[in-house]
């Protein structure tokens, strides 16, 4: 077991999914029970415990947590490629409709001797940058902000079971 944290939990060597790390992977589907958090019960928190002191310590936990500044750098590192790769591929898109509409010429201009035009080369460019992107997303999340995130909803878990009790 290795120690791990600020708040001094243990816990076993990380879950490796088909690519290497993977903070979702399901224990519980695996056999390996006993150190993740119990799930509520299906009818949520009973009202009986939902007003007492452990829940409002919890609640203090999570906003602690939401305000910490590794939670705000998690944040903050996804928004920073969420939020540009977004608006470059809205307008990579809105210039694709746009250009169809407003220059049929233009994109109707073949492209080399065969049947190929440029709004065909366009068309097929949309799907390019689309796995493009995709990717790009996939490998930045799981390099960079699962774990942090599965690091974050550790250390919260532990914070929270101490608050319960």
């Amino acid at each position: 077991m290795t120690q791990h944290g600020t708040y001094g939990g243990t816990r076993p060597p990380e879950p490796q999914g088909a690519f290497g790390f993977d903070p979702w992977y399901d224990e519980l589907a695996s056999g390996r029970e006993g150190w993740l958090p119990v799930a509520p019960p299906p009818g949520g928190v009973p009202e009986s415990r939902r007003n007492g002191p452990a829940y409002d310590e919890a609640g203090a936990v999570y906003l602690a947590v939401q305000r910490s500044p590794e939670f705000q750098e998690v944040r903050r590192r996804h928004r920073r490629f969420v939020f540009p790769a977004t608006a470059a591929f809205l307008g990579w898109y809105l210039l694709y409709i746009v250009t169809a509409t407003a220059a049929p010429e233009l994109m109707a201009r073949p492209v080399g001797a065969g049947p190929v035009n440029v709004g065909m080369l366009a068309g097929l460019g949309q799907f390019v940058s689309t796995a493009l992107l995709t990717w790009l997303y996939v490998n930045r999340a799981r390099r960079r902000w699962d774990k942090e995130a599965f690091d974050l909803r550790w250390d919260t878990q532990l914070r929270t079971r101490g608050a319960a009790r």
